[in-house]
C-alpha cells in the first residue's frame, strides 16, 4: 500500500522502481523499525554508486523527525531528489543560500587534522578522515575533533573530560584569540561547512603564529632595523614579522624582489624558490627559476618544500594564480591588510589612553562597549553618564577596575579581558556609545550597537577611527591659539606650508592619498623644516614613486624614527607610509602638528 501511495506522490518513479526503493529501505538494519539513522541512509546511498558528497548534500533537503531519523517517505525523497553537481557548492542555512568551499583548503586542513588525531586515545579510530570528501564536517559535529585541534594549537586550553564539546569549542576558540563571529555551537552540530572551515583555519593559524614569538625565537631580534628597538618589533603583528623574516632572507640571498603580501607576491613561486634555497641550499635548488610554466614551477617549489619537511597546506593548483585570480586575491589582500593595520594602530591608540583592561583584540575587546565609553570619557572628561552603563558583577567603576589579577582570573577559569556581560547589556552599552558619537558630531549612519557586539570589522573600524579623529582634533584645537576646530584641510595646509618654508622646492601633497607620499621624502622634508638639521641627508634615498619598494620603505622608516626622536606619538609602521594608508597618514601628520604647537 505504501508503495502505491508513494508512487502517486512521485510519478517520475515507476512502479517497479518504487517497490525496489521500499525493499532497499526495509533491508537496512535498524533498531527502530520504520525509522533509520541518517548515517545508515548516507551509507546506503553510497552503495548505489552515489558519491559521499552528493549523498550528503541530498540529505540536507530531506525532512527528518525530531530524533533525526529517516522514515520511508524521507528515504524515497532522498533517492529521487536531483543532486547538486560538483563538490564545492553546499547549501546554506536555507534553500536560497549556498556557499563555495575551497577544495584545496578542505583537503589540506583534513590532512593536518589527521596528523593530530592519528594516535589520539579518544578519537584515533576516526583516522584517516578522507581528504577528497566532505566527511570532515560530519566528523566535527560533536566537537571532539575541534577540541583536539585547539589543544594541538594551544596546549592545555581544553580539559577533554568535559562533555559539552561544541559550547567549549566556541568559548575556547575565543579564548585563544580566534574571531568567532556569526558562528555558534549549533552551527558546528549542524555541520555548516563554510563556518567550520573558517574556524578550523583560525585555530590552525593561531597555532602556527604562536611560534612567531621572540620569547620562543630570540634570534628574531635580527629583524630589528636601524633605529628600531625590540619594542618596535613587538608592535608588529605575526604576519608582518613573517613578511620581514621572508624579506630578510631574500635580501641575504641577494635577490632583487621583496614580498609585501602572501598572495600576489608569492603566486609565481620565484620568491619561495629563493627562500627555500637560502634556508637549505643542499636540499632546495634554484632550478624552478628556469621553469617557464608557472604551474610546473609550483610543483617544483613544493617538491623542494617536501625535501625539508615543510610541505603543508599548499597544492600546485593553489600556489599560482591566473590573471583574474591574482586580481581578486589582490583586492582581498589589500582590504584585509588595511583592516589589520588599522586595527593594530587603533589598538595601540586605545591602550595609550590608559583604558582598563588593555585592548589585545580590537574586535573582541570592544564588544561590551566599556572600552569605547572609557575612551569617550578620556577624550571628553565627564561626557559619559556612568550610571547609565552596565558593568560586570563586582561593581566596576569608570573606568572598570580589574577585581582580580590575571593569574587569579586564569586559575578560576575567567579569561582576562573578556566581558562577562549578557548580550542585552552589551547592546545597551554600545547603543549608548553610538549615541555619544552622534552627540559629538561623528557620522555613524548605519552603525548600531549590535554591530559592535557582533564584531563587524568594517563598522567597528569606522567607529574607532572617528573616535580617534575626534581625539586628534580636540588635542590640536586645545594646542592652537585660535581655539577653532582643526579640519583635514587645515592639517594638510600646515604640513605643506611648513615643509615649503624649510625648503622652497618641496612639492606639496594634494591629500593624504597623494601617491607622492609613498617615497617618504615629503615627510623627511617636513621633519627637517620643523627642526633644521635633524635629518641626515646621507641617509635619505632619492627615489621615485615607482622606485624600489625597499628604498621607499627605508625613507619611511627613517621618518618614523626621527618623529619618535622628536617625541611624537606614532602608531603607524613604515609599510603604512609606503602603501599610503590615508587614515594612518593623517595620524602621523597630526602627531607632528601637535608637537609643533
Amino acid at each position: 500500500m505504501e508503495a502505491f501511495r508513494l508512487q502517486k506522490k512521485y510519478p517520475e518513479v515507476s512502479k517497479d522502481e518504487m517497490f525496489d526503493l521500499v525493499n532497499r529501505f526495509n533491508a537496512i538494519s535498524t533498531n527502530t523499525p520504520g525509522r533509520i539513522d541518517k548515517s545508515a541512509v548516507l551509507q546506503a546511498l553510497q552503495n548505489t554508486g552515489e558519491s559521499y558528497d552528493n549523498a550528503r548534500e541530498t540529505l540536507k533537503h530531506v525532512s527528518v523527525d525530531a530524533s533525526g531519523k529517516v522514515e520511508l517517505e524521507d528515504w524515497v525523497e532522498a533517492s529521487v531528489l536531483p543532486t547538486r553537481a560538483g563538490k564545492v557548492t553546499v547549501q546554506g542555512s536555507n534553500a536560497n543560500v549556498s556557499h563555495t568551499i575551497n577544495e584545496d583548503e578542505r583537503s589540506e586542513f583534513t590532512n593536518h587534522i589527521n596528523t593530530v588525531i592519528e594516535n589520539d586515545p579518544d578519537i584515533g579510530n576516526l583516522f584517516p578522515i578522507p581528504t577528497s570528501t566532505m566527511q570532515l564536517f560530519d566528523e566535527c559535529k560533536d566537537g571532539l575533533i575541534l577540541c583536539k585541534l585547539i589543544n594541538d594549537s594551544v596546549p592545555d586550553t581544553i580539559d577533554t573530560r568535559m562533555t559539552e564539546n561544541n559550547n567549549i569549542v566556541i568559548a575556547s576558540a575565543k579564548g585563544i584569540g580566534c574571531s568567532v563571529v556569526n558562528i555558534g555551537s549549533s552551527d558546528i552540530a549542524e555541520g555548516r561547512e563554510h563556518l567550520i572551515l573558517g574556524l578550523i583555519w583560525q585555530i590552525i593559524r593561531r597555532g602556527l603564529l604562536a611560534q612567531v614569538d621572540i620569547k620562543i625565537h630570540p634570534e628574531l631580534y635580527r629583524l630589528c632595523e636601524d633605529g628600531e628597538t625590540i619594542d618596535d618589533l613587538l608592535r608588529l603583528t605575526p604576519d608582518q614579522i613573517l613578511l620581514r623574516w621572508f624579506n630578510y632572507h631574500l635580501k641575504a640571498a641577494g635577490w632583487k624582489r621583496r614580498v609585501n603580501n602572501f598572495s600576489r607576491d608569492v603566486s609565481d613561486g620565484e620568491n619561495y624558490t629563493v627562500l627555500l634555497n637560502q634556508l637549505k641550499p643542499d636540499h632546495c635548488s634554484l632550478a624552478p627559476l628556469q621553469t617557464k610554466d608557472v604551474r610546473q614551477r609550483a610543483e617544483q617549489v613544493l617538491q623542494n618544500a617536501e625535501a625539508i619537511g615543510c610541505r603543508k597546506y599548499l597544492t600546485p593548483s593553489s600556489l599560482p594564480l591566473d590573471e583574474q585570480e591574482a586580481k581578486d586575491y589582490g583586492t582581498v589582500e589589500d582590504f584585509d591588510a588595511e583592516g589589520e593595520r588599522e586595527a593594530r594602530a587603533f589598538t595601540l591608540w586605545l591602550n595609550s589612553l590608559g583604558v582598563e583592561p588593555a585592548v589585545f583584540n580590537l574586535f573582541e575587546n570592544l564588544r561590551d562597549g566599556l572600552i569605547i565609553l572609557q575612551a569617550f570619557d578620556k577624550i571628553s572628561p565627564g561626557s559619559v553618564v556612568w550610571r547609565r552603563v552596565s558593568k560586570p558583577k563586582g561593581g566596576a567603576q569608570a573606568p572598570p577596575p580589574t577585581m582580580l589579577d590575571e593569574e587569579e582570573q586564569e586559575d578560576i577559569g575567567v579569561t582576562p579581558n573578556q566581558s562577562t556581560l549578557s548580550r542585552f547589556k552589551q547592546v545597551e552599552n554600545t547603543n549608548y556609545a553610538v549615541e555619544l558619537g552622534k552627540q559629538n558630531g561623528m557620522h555613524l549612519v548605519g552603525i548600531q550597537g549590535a554591530d559592535i557586539v557582533d564584531g563587524s570589522k568594517t563598522l567597528v573600524l569606522g567607529l574607532v577611527w572617528q573616535l580617534m579623529r575626534l581625539n586628534i582634533t580636540k588635542t590640536l584645537m586645545a594646542l592652537s591659539k585660535t581655539g577653532k576646530p582643526i579640519s583635514d584641510t587645515d592639517m594638510l595646509r600646515w604640513a605643506n606650508a611648513t615643509a615649503q618654508k624649510g625648503k622652497a622646492g618641496v612639492r606639496p601633497i594634494r591629500s593624504f592619498k597623494d601617491p607622492a607620499i609613498t617615497t617618504g621624502l615629503f615627510f623627511l622634508d617636513l621633519l627637517d623644516a620643523m627642526r633644521p638639521g635633524i635629518v641626515d641627508p646621507a641617509l635619505v634615498i632619492n627615489v621615485s614613486e615607482s622606485g624600489d619598494y625597499e628604498d621607499r620603505r627605508q625613507n619611511a622608516k627613517l621618518a618614523i624614527s626621527i618623529a619618535r626622536k622628536m617625541n611624537a606619538l606614532i602608531f603607524l609602521v613604515p609599510e603604512d607610509i609606503v602603501d599610503v594608508r590615508p587614515r594612518l597618514i593623517l595620524t602621523f601628520v597630526a602627531s607632528l602638528m601637535s608637537i609643533s604647537q
